[in-house]
């Protein structure tokens, strides 16, 4: 029995050995070239939509609550200092419904880690935009997506209501 054992073990080791299929570096990933070789790795050329802030069309969320997507181009507008957000100029509730915008959400005006509103602005760590929020160039997928998001209400597709829902299923 103990012989049976080992000659069992023995070959499923040896169909490991044998078996097992190396692959190449150029086969991982997105960019078919070798992983220690920069060289040959070439972005593809690409396109940020050409219609200006406000006439873009708002891109539905990837699923409820998720980061909305820049519709337009942000070129000159990211440089974030400590005073200055250019994203506020149209984005900030005070503005945004006058220019057509969609304005921050109430999460953005509220302190998590204190547990508070805030009164006079964003909460500092909403400042830097694209840390969430990223621009949509006009390219070709490298891969498909085949994910189908399931919104609670419609409105959800464009709207977060985060804040809301934060600690639903906690207590």
């Amino acid at each position: 029995m103990k012989m049976h054992k080992i000659a069992i073990l023995g070959s499923v080791l040896l169909s490991f050995a044998f078996g097992a299929k190396a692959i190449s570096d150029t086969d991982i990933g997105l960019r078919n070239v070798p992983l220690n070789n920069e060289e040959k790795v070439r972005l593809q050329d690409f396109k940020y939509g050409d219609k200006a802030p406000g006439e873009s069309k708002v891109f539905d969320r990837a699923y409820e609550n998720a980061p909305p997507m820049i519709p337009h181009d942000v070129e000159g507008m990211t440089d974030f200092t400590q005073s200055t957000n250019a994203c506020l100029d149209c984005h900030s509730p005070e503005v945004a419904k006058d220019v057509g915008a969609t304005a921050v959400p109430k999460s953005h005006l509220y302190d998590l880690r204190n547990a508070k509103a805030i009164s006079d602005g964003i909460s500092d760590s909403r400042w830097n935009c694209t840390q969430c929020h990223a621009p949509q160039a006009q390219l070709k997928p490298l891969v498909g997506n085949t994910f189908k998001p399931e919104y609670r209400n419609k409105n959800s597709k464009n709207k977060s209501n985060l804040l809301d829902v934060i600690n639903e299923g906690v207590k």
